[in-house]
């Protein structure tokens, strides 16, 4: 959950932006294209990232005219100076960032050597886009706490040393996108806060939560420094740094083919954020979302339209365009741009949202502006109510009834907590980490088709069992059924294009395809089992967000042909119509009877357990 404060208060937020403001074309001074396919992908990420303007502390021959720790103090100053204080009273420095200008000491340390400072408690937090996010929250509970007064949070961020023609150039980087298109994405900038325990006379802006998650445990590396592209060795395993760079051990990298697993994650936890009463997208006045690529603003729209808890578009505030992305640095500066910029009024929410695709984390912050001298603790809200009926719902992207979506936001944040518990299972964690083979694919395939083979009986059994007002829902479960009731045959034919010999009938199913197969089965036999289309929920979901996903691992560790993943493709590209359909069913349900609602999300809890049990039995 997140942690409250009721004794934290944004006294200035600062900012510092090295050399001239570069634009599209002068980028080539700085980090020219290399060969035809670098400028191919120069021409398509700039189409895409909308960037036009950004700060690099290199110059145009590639040297370095202020440093990482420089830039960073000069953010520091600017936040002093809007704050008309002094160094002297600041007693903690929290700085986030990917890394400082040496490898150790703590990149804090440098940056109050940098200052002269005196003697202070530092802190540094290393990461990517939420390491400030970590250096604001170590600052805001220092001052809770009354251990501290006054406290900096600062982060900065400096790649364009990594990304000069003259580190790049040698190795070409002919088919190494995955690094190549960072050059044209990040750029240079700090930014700083200062966060004091006592409010000021007039408006204040005061820090109501900070809320932050990571999934780690779950997925893959997504962006990285210091690991070989297939992540397998560091930097640091050759023999030499020559070594390490000729072999790409030093660049940075990030797998585009995760960032919408990201963002779709992140706005699940927003979603569990909402359920839990700590806020609702309308009550957001101005909404601070920082994404690397103006590419994924509509995605982040569409994901918070499906969780039906849109946020008007003249709400959000971005300085992506002017500034570039500056990574940890990148919520500072705006916030710092935002304050300069905007006449705020008592009462106003900022909402800060910060996705890290390092390897997927999500970070949020909570402002609101206050009469000077007020320092009143609110407690969490309770779950919301009421919601805009006009925003579309979970997996579905028509507008969802009114009706519907406590009922939606409530297996949206169940769903969050079963699929990172499915991403920690023994055969998904052996996928993460490279170690998955044919024969592991072949026990997964061998256990899975008894079950799917069993998915249309259930549900004609339940459809069976509809009578009065709800057997109107036969139909559309027999339909659904229809669409099903073969699908065991393409996942039995994949298992043996995988090399798996048993025949179809000798098949059988894991103890966790047992329990759930029972259940299913038990509950589709009593008297309208409603409570089914929470099942449904969760089992085409899995084939809709999880699938997908495992995929592309699965056919990079597995030398099969392709024939071997045809029901895995089928299930990604057509669970979301299925659920399309399970949204129609849901309406008709609660119309008939809004009781049901309960027990669609216990049956979706339950069938959430036993598929994670599936799971487990796989290895």
């Amino acid at each position: 959950m997140p942690i409250q404060f009721d004794h934290v208060y944004l006294s200035a937020a600062g900012l510092y932006l090295p050399g001239p403001a570069i634009d599209n074309e002068e980028m080539d001074a700085f980090i020219a294209p290399i060969n035809k396919i670098s400028k191919r992908i120069k021409s398509r990420i700039l189409a895409e990232n909308g960037i036009k303007i950004r700060h690099y502390a290199i110059d145009a021959e590639g040297k370095t005219h202020q440093n990482h720790a420089q830039i960073a103090a000069a953010a520091v100053h600017h936040c002093l100076d809007l704050a008309q204080t002094s160094i002297e009273k600041v007693s903690l420095l929290a700085v986030g960032s990917s890394g400082g200008d040496a490898l150790m000491p703590g990149f804090a340390n440098m940056i109050q050597g940098e200052l002269g400072a005196p003697p202070m408690q530092t802190v540094s937090c290393q990461g990517v886009c939420a390491a400030g996010v970590s250096a604001i929250e170590f600052a805001a509970q220092a001052i809770e706490l009354g251990a501290h007064q006054q406290a900096l949070a600062v982060a900065a961020e400096m790649p364009s040393r990594m990304f000069k023609q003259s580190r790049f150039a040698p190795r070409g980087y002919q088919s190494d996108f995955d690094a190549h298109f960072l050059r044209w994405m990040l750029s240079d900038g700090a930014g700083a806060m200062l966060l004091s325990r006592q409010p000021k006379a007039g408006l204040n802006i005061k820090l109501k939560w900070i809320h932050q998650k990571s999934f780690s445990g779950d997925y893959p590396v997504c962006m990285q420094l210091g690991l070989t592209e297939d992540r397998s060795q560091s930097f640091l395993d050759f023999a030499s740094s020559g070594e390490a760079e000729a072999a790409g051990a030093l660049s940075l990298r990030q797998d585009i083919r995760m960032l919408p697993h990201l963002f779709d994650i992140c706005i699940h936890e927003y979603v569990k954020l909402v359920d839990a009463g700590w806020i609702t997208s309308n009550e957001i006045d101005h909404f601070l979302c920082h994404y690397s690529s103006a590419k994924f603003m509509p995605v982040v729209e569409e994901l918070l339209a499906k969780a039906g808890l849109s946020i008007p578009p003249e709400r959000w505030y971005s300085n992506l365009s002017n500034r570039g992305n500056t990574g940890a640095a990148s919520i500072f500066i705006m916030l710092a741009d935002f304050l300069q910029s905007k006449t705020l009024k008592a009462g106003e929410k900022i909402f800060c949202f910060i996705p890290e695709s390092g390897r997927i984390s999500a970070a949020y912050m909570l402002f609101e502006v206050e009469e000077g001298g007020s320092s009143t603790s609110i407690a969490p809200r309770a779950s919301p109510a009421i919601f805009d009926p006009q925003i579309p719902a979970p997996h579905q992207p028509d507008s969802a009834p009114l009706a519907l979506q406590p009922l939606l936001t409530q297996l949206a944040s169940l769903w969050q907590d079963y699929r990172s518990q499915v991403w920690r299972t023994p055969v998904i964690q052996s996928l993460v980490n490279s170690r998955f083979d044919e024969k592991a694919y072949q026990r997964w395939t061998a256990a899975w088709v008894p079950q799917v083979r069993e998915g249309s009986l259930w549900m004609r059994e339940a459809a069976a069992s509809l009578s009065g007002d709800l057997a109107v829902l036969a139909n559309l479960i027999d339909l659904h059924a229809d669409d099903e009731q073969n699908d065991f045959q393409i996942l039995y034919q994949d298992y043996q294009a995988a090399g798996g010999k048993l025949a179809l009938d000798d098949l059988r199913r894991n103890p966790g395809g047992e329990a759930l197969n029972s259940y299913l089965h038990a509950l589709a036999a009593t008297p309208n089992p409603i409570g089914l289309l929470g099942a449904i929920y969760i089992i085409e979901g899995t084939g809709q967000r999880i699938v997908p996903t495992l995929l592309p691992l699965l056919r990079a560790q597995l030398t099969l042909p392709a024939q071997a993943f045809r029901f895995l493709e089928y299930h990604g590209a057509n669970d979301e119509h299925h659920l399309a359909r399970w949204l129609g069913a849901v309406e008709i349900t609660l119309a008939i009877d809004p009781s049901a609602a309960p027990a669609i999300l216990a049956t979706a809890k339950r069938c959430a357990q036993l598929y994670l049990m599936q799971f487990e039995h796989i290895e």
